[in-house]
């Protein structure tokens, strides 16, 4: 951390618990989460390389069953 973000938390810290949870919510929501669109473009590229993978038998297929089986059996 910075010498400014420093003095800024140490700042922060000196206020009362509700000022700094305020605080703490603002900030939080500043950090703006990935999109939806690209959370998608992610998953589509993850999906493309595990799909090469496969076809380069660097990765074997489980029968769905198996999987399934294996959830089933799990505590929750």
């Amino acid at each position: 951390m910075s010498a400014k973000g420093m003095e800024v938390l140490k700042e922060a810290l000196s206020l009362p618990p509700a000022e700094r949870a305020e605080i703490a919510e603002s900030l939080l929501s500043s950090l703006d989460p990935p999109t939806q669109e690209g959370t998608d473009a992610l998953w589509g590229k993850e999906a493309e390389d595990r799909l090469d993978a496969f076809e380069r038998g660097e990765i074997k297929a489980i029968p769905a069953k198996q999987v399934f089986d294996r959830v089933d059996k799990k505590p929750r």
